[in-house]
């Protein structure tokens, strides 16, 4: 248990030497010119690899600009970690852009394609009607001299 804790606090620390350095110490301009977020870290349990997740705010030249920058400056960042982390084998760094903002765009699609339809069924709905009777219960026919057709219960 204490080895997935150890590794759960090195994810965290590469996370913020990580972000830190792209926000301020990394001087190429593929990454300087980009917006790039670090979603997420993991370290294997052996704590010799890690792989950092992140995203990028731009289109597919931005974002296959800012990958060549990251895997140059892979062994500076690592680097960077090893120092923070005082350990004695820093882990590989692995960088893997994040899919999560093509999959929240694509359920956005989803759901925007669902209320689309509704709106339209919606429409269509308005003016109809039931296919049957408007009281499909059966009901006792009236008897003579009963007005309500309560079946000639006159009980007050």
């Amino acid at each position: 248990m204490a080895n997935n804790a150890r590794a759960d606090n090195l994810a965290k620390l590469i996370r913020e030497v990580v972000a830190g350095k792209l926000q301020r110490g990394i001087k190429d301009p593929r990454i300087q010119n980009n917006q790039v977020t670090v979603t997420d870290t993991r370290v294997t349990g052996d704590l010799r690899e890690g792989t950092v997740f992140y995203t990028v705010y731009g289109d597919e030249a931005d974002r296959a600009a800012v990958a060549a920058g990251l895997e140059s400056a892979k062994g500076m960042l690592r680097t960077e970690v090893g120092r923070a982390a005082g350990i004695k084998h820093t882990p590989s760094l692995t960088f893997i852009p994040d899919a999560l903002p093509e999959n929240a765009r694509a359920m956005e699609e989803l759901f925007s394609t669902a209320r689309e339809r509704d709106a339209r069924l919606r429409r269509e709905a308005e003016g109809a009607g039931y296919a049957g009777d408007p009281d499909p219960y059966r009901r006792p026919a009236p008897e003579e001299g009963d007005e309500e057709g309560d079946g000639g219960d006159s009980r007050a």
